[in-house]
């Protein structure tokens, strides 16, 4: 086991099981590994709770972690259904063997791009890399046409990331995968050097922007939509990098089932109930997320998900070495704080 798998595995297993009411020893139970924090999926999960009678176990947990768990736990893993924020963690999952077909009908509920090409995973929603600045200490005129200038001058020092969240190790492995590993290390790097303030997440990101904290962060698009929906006065605002630009990054959240559960059927629904017309909604009224299956419209403000500029990238190899991406991202000097 690599100390990154070790470290991760510890922090994991020393933050326990979240549950919906319901503890893990019941083999009828659909044991969810969620990496959407209890905040986001809660409320649906307990709506799938008690609007189908099947009772679920929930271990929350960020993405990365909670796949570094499930690869480690193998055949062994109690998990019968991974919801992920992140594609790279699935595609990791998808090369360790365990996951198991999603049904036809469930695939193509959503755009092509937006499912596994050998029917492994589903994705339902999508979220945009964006910018997230100040309005106050920040103007909008001088804000980077381009997120390989953020390391830059005038931005150094003033961009705020989340080195162990998800989507921004999505974002590093699709820079590798554009720019390649030399360009990307030297990107983290500079960012390191520079003195980016590091966060937990993109949570604390927005909401230290919001304060004046820091000037502004790499996040995604919901956070901030959320924050303003409570207080539409707050100053943060969201920058989206023009013209297909890397930073603007379109990533999607993935429901998958596992390979080695005993609980199929049950899974099965669970994903169907995702992808429902009321979990869509959900998503977009509730969460501000791009919906991706039953007709849903996007969120009130923003641009329908077809009209986005988005860079070139294929998010099914997302999964390609994410544990080199976390070492890259560690190498360079980038902690959180």
């Amino acid at each position: 086991m690599s100390r990154l798998t070790a470290l991760t595995l510890a922090l994991v297993l020393a933050a326990g099981t979240a549950g919906c009411g319901v503890a893990r020893g019941d083999d009828a139970e659909l044991t969810i590994y969620s990496g959407r924090s209890e905040e986001l999926v809660g409320p649906l999960l307990a709506q799938f709770n008690s609007s189908t009678g099947i009772p679920i176990a929930v271990r929350y947990g960020s993405t990365s972690e909670i796949a570094l768990l499930i690869a480690e736990e193998g055949a062994g893993s109690p998990a019968d259904v991974f919801l992920s924020q992140s594609p790279g963690a699935t595609g990791f999952l998808l090369r360790e063997g365990l996951l198991a077909d999603i049904e036809a009908e469930q695939l193509q509920a959503v755009p092509e791009r937006f499912r596994s090409p050998d029917g492994r995973w589903v994705g339902v929603t999508a979220r945009q890399r964006v910018l997230v600045y100040n309005s106050e200490m920040v103007d909008e005129a001088d804000l980077p046409d381009s997120v390989m200038g953020v390391t830059q001058p005038p931005y150094a020092g003033r961009v705020a990331v989340a080195p162990t969240n998800g989507s921004f190790q999505d974002f590093v492995t699709a820079m590798r995968q554009v720019e390649g590993e030399e360009a990307t290390l030297e990107w983290l790097t500079a960012l390191a050097d520079g003195g980016a303030p590091t966060y937990a997440n993109n949570n604390t990101i927005v909401e230290a922007v919001s304060r004046g904290e820091v000037p502004m962060g790499l996040v995604n698009h919901y956070y901030n939509a959320r924050f303003l929906a409570e207080d539409p006065d707050l100053p943060s605002r969201n920058h989206v990098f023009p013209g297909g630009d890397l930073g603007a990054l379109l990533l999607e959240t993935t429901a998958s089932i596992m390979a080695t559960t005993d609980q199929r059927g049950d899974a099965e629904a669970f994903v169907e109930f995702l992808l429902s017309e009321d979990a869509q909604r959900y998503f977009a009224e509730q969460t501000f997320e791009y919906p991706l299956a039953a007709g849903v419209q996007a969120p009130a403000g923003l641009p329908p998900l077809d009209t986005l500029e988005v860079p070139n990238v294929d998010l099914a190899e997302l999964g390609e070495g994410l544990e080199r991406t976390t070492e890259l991202i560690r190498d360079s000097g980038l902690e959180q704080s």
